[in-house]
């Protein structure tokens, strides 16, 4: 994947102001980048989730690549009373909503204002080497991996079909994953893959390629699909790394709690939320070379599996019976033996 055709997307989806329950701007950029994709056909659900399906009209997509456009931040508070804001920060008018200690709640940074909702007064998008630096990395990276994957497939003919949706209000309890999981508009054999920045544990790191992310601190994913997601990597030589990412959760878990087929990947992130490890608050920043790769891995899925998940117990079981032919040798030398044990 060509470098400068994911920052083109990049710079046009992180310059955009979001936050829950006002992604309006985000969404209007997305489809414009999608406005020349001549296989892609575009849509908004009841909530306002876009909703991508591209390739051919009589293939059914297996694959459905989701993230979500919002980001923790400032919101004009509701004419009526909500009962979750009870314990909440406030900043004049504006309620923060998202995942943010208090602490860094409390230093008071700097906000910009964007009309009925503000954010952190940081810069919208840097990028410094490698690095991609933003006041919103999550997950506005995700959404213009996914929007750069439609946009190269429309440009070199894609013959297979897959999905792609855009999420609302992800940041305060999966809202949006909601909403469209109770009007899954996907076959029921489809499967969804959250795409996501996240936090790298469990040995994994920055730099190291995406991350195959075998469940989440709710629940466990596919494990067709993630034996899918390893070995498309591994047959394409795309760097994957593995882990259970259980420092937070991500739309798959929303998915899988309504029979949705699901798995995970991440781009590992750096000040998770903006928080940095001494307190203050600052930009998220990411790996380009590891969103690159990204969209590399989900071309690669695509054209290996592009019926969806293969069978897990199928490829298994062919490597298992492998090894024990290969053994066989050694197996008829001992035959005998364990004979006369008894």
């Amino acid at each position: 994947m060509d470098s400068s055709e994911i920052t083109i997307v990049l710079e046009s989806i992180l310059n955009t102001p979001t936050a829950p329950f006002h992604e309006y701007h985000v969404i209007g950029v997305i489809e414009s980048l999608l406005e020349s994709c001549h296989s892609a056909r575009v849509e908004r659900d009841s909530f306002g989730n876009l909703i991508v399906i591209v390739g051919p009209d009589n293939k059914d997509p297996k694959w459905i690549f989701g993230s979500h456009m919002d980001h923790p931040g400032f919101v004009e508070l509701p004419d009526s009373e909500c009962e979750d804001l009870s314990r909440s920060k406030f900043r004049d008018k504006f309620v923060f909503l998202g995942g943010v200690p208090d602490s860094y709640l409390d230093e008071n940074f700097p906000i910009k204002e964007f009309g009925r909702f503000a954010m952190w007064d940081l810069p919208p998008m840097q990028i410094i080497e490698d690095d991609v630096r933003s006041r919103a990395c999550d997950d506005l990276v995700g959404c213009s991996a996914i929007v750069s994957l439609i946009r190269h497939l429309d440009n070199n003919e894609n013959d297979e079909s897959f999905g792609a949706v855009f999420t609302r209000s992800e940041e305060v309890g999966f809202i949006g994953a909601t909403k469209l999981a109770e009007e899954w508009p996907f076959k029921s054999d489809s499967c969804f893959v959250s795409i996501e920045t996240s936090v790298p544990v469990n040995g994994t790191a920055m730099g190291e390629g995406p991350i195959c992310r075998v469940g989440d601190r709710i629940t466990i994913f596919d494990r067709d699909a993630t034996e899918s997601i390893l070995i498309a990597g591994e047959n394409h030589e795309i760097p994957v790394q593995r882990a259970l990412l259980d420092g937070g959760a991500c739309e798959a878990s929303a998915m899988s709690a309504f029979g949705i087929r699901s798995a995970g990947i991440s781009v590992p992130l750096g000040n998770y939320h903006n928080c940095t490890k001494d307190g203050t608050i600052d930009f998220e920043y990411v790996k380009l070379k590891d969103v690159e790769r990204l969209v590399d891995l989900m071309i690669a899925m695509i054209k290996e599996f592009p019926n969806g998940p293969a069978h897990y117990s199928d490829i298994k079981h062919n490597k298992f019976i492998s090894r024990v032919n290969s053994m066989e040798p050694f197996i008829e030398n001992t035959t005998t033996l364990f004979s006369k044990a008894k």
